[in-house]
């Protein structure tokens, strides 16, 4: 299942709410995932695996380029594509263009409107009136990915479109992100939240050593990467400030999502121009768009 839609609309919520753990970082600023994370679900016999994918919008720059790129290659290689809308701000430009682009996709389409218990239920019919007059939806679900309103149903019936087959995962695994890489993404969400308008999203974190200890702990060292010294400094806080609170709060959920102790270690770097480099591309698992 491809989870498509807007910069925004609430994907890696619904696909952490789904799941029923953290595979997607969620933040307030927009295009936060630039990969292809997948989470996998278990529900009754089924397996169900989503694809959250970056938020589809006009790319300006390499990176935005290859995210989208990335989403629409995500979308183009699932069973099922389903388009989150939030239900709040409706279609605008970004929802139509995609709306006109899925037309075209010849596979199955669900349309989720996200947020409805913030959205008066006139809007929602007029809505979901509207998306399906543009594309034709083989079903619309209405559900609240922060209040889990709706979700039951909307599993119900994945669980029974998945293909038959054996399951691509073992039962108790969420995610297919090797941990190193969500310690990253962890990592990279507390810093969005922590300082939000005040960094571009063109920064990065990678994690350079990953240590299992004899006393059952990790310790682990990742590297912020920024783009010039001034946002380096950004990072860093007054007195080291803020990075102490992003590595308080990264420690904390990496800890929770490891279940063991974990010691982080935390490192701001320059890299001018990391965002034309391939390297740095492959490493976040898209490909570097000429």
């Amino acid at each position: 299942m491809a989870l498509i839609g807007a910069p925004n609309a609430g994907k890696s919520t619904l696909l952490n709410a789904l799941v029923g753990i953290k595979v997607s970082i969620v933040t307030h600023k927009v295009q936060t995932t630039r990969a292809l994370v997948r989470g996998i679900a278990m529900h009754g016999p089924s397996q169900i695996v989503f694809v959250d994918t970056p938020g589809i919008f006009r790319p300006k720059r390499r990176l935005e380029r290859a995210m989208v790129d990335t989403a629409w290659g995500g979308a183009r290689e699932a069973d099922i594509v389903v388009l989150l809308i939030d239900s709040k701000k409706g279609i605008d430009d970004q929802v139509e263009s995609i709306l006109e682009r899925l037309a075209e996709v010849k596979l199955p389409k669900i349309l989720v409107l996200n947020k409805i218990d913030i959205t008066k239920r006139e809007k929602l019919l007029a809505l979901a009136q509207a998306a399906n007059d543009k594309v034709a939806f083989d079903e619309t679900f209405m559900v609240s990915a922060q209040t889990g309103d709706g979700l039951d149903r909307l599993m119900d019936h994945l669980g029974r479109q998945v293909p038959e087959g054996p399951w691509l995962y073992p039962e108790d695994q969420a995610s297919d992100l090797p941990m190193r890489m969500l310690a990253a993404e962890i990592t990279r969400e507390k810093m969005f939240l922590r300082l939000h308008q005040e960094l571009p999203y063109m920064s990065t974190v990678e994690t350079e050593s990953w240590q299992e200890r004899k006393d059952g702990s990790v310790r682990i060292e990742q590297t912020i990467y920024v783009e010039r010294d001034s946002q380096k400094k950004i990072v860093l806080g007054k007195a080291g400030q803020t990075i102490k609170a992003i590595s308080q709060a990264a420690r904390k959920e990496i800890a929770e999502a490891l279940d063991q102790p974990v010691h982080l270690f935390l490192f701001v770097k320059v890299r001018e121009n990391w965002s034309d480099d391939p390297e740095r591309y492959r490493e976040m698992g898209l490909e570097f768009p000429r």
